[in-house]
């Protein structure tokens, strides 16, 4: 027979205090911090998309269907521990934007935004510039549409 009382005991000191001495603990996702710095890095002017090119692709055909939403989360991977999350962002930048600041923006306002929303402590934001948008690219006509 095993002493329950040991048990419950030994269960009850193992909880863990958090900042305000209360017992219990606090879990967040990696969906949220994946969110989170999403949100944030498409704040961030000469910021024109996250992910790389199927990724892009993939978003514009789930925005064609009806009801569907671009995800928050494109472009973006973290790792959460227990105190700490690190993030990589694939973005692709405006022409004629200056690839350092929209970095250092990016930087700034991810650490901020996940360190204030989450107590987490942001080791690292890690930019990859997949792509370079040029502002016709968008308006460009179609090889069909071509008068000659």
């Amino acid at each position: 027979m095993t002493d329950t009382s040991t048990t419950s005991r030994n269960a009850s000191t193992e909880v863990a205090k958090n900042d305000t001495g209360a017992p219990g603990s606090t879990t967040i996702a990696e969906v949220v911090v994946q969110k989170i710095a999403g949100l944030a890095t498409r704040e961030i002017p000469g910021v024109h998309d996250l992910g790389g090119g199927a990724a892009r692709a993939f978003g514009a055909l789930r925005e064609r269907i009806p009801g569907a939403t671009a995800s928050a989360g494109q472009g973006v991977s973290v790792e959460v521990g227990e105190k700490q999350a690190a993030v990589d962002l694939q973005i692709v930048v405006d022409y004629g934007a200056a690839i350092a600041d929209v970095a250092r923006s990016i930087r700034r306002t991810v650490i901020t935004a996940v360190e204030r929303m989450t107590g987490l402590e942001v080791v690292e934001v890690n930019i990859s510039v997949s792509d370079l948008h040029l502002p016709d690219s968008d308006d460009a006509p179609a090889e069909t549409d071509r008068v000659e």
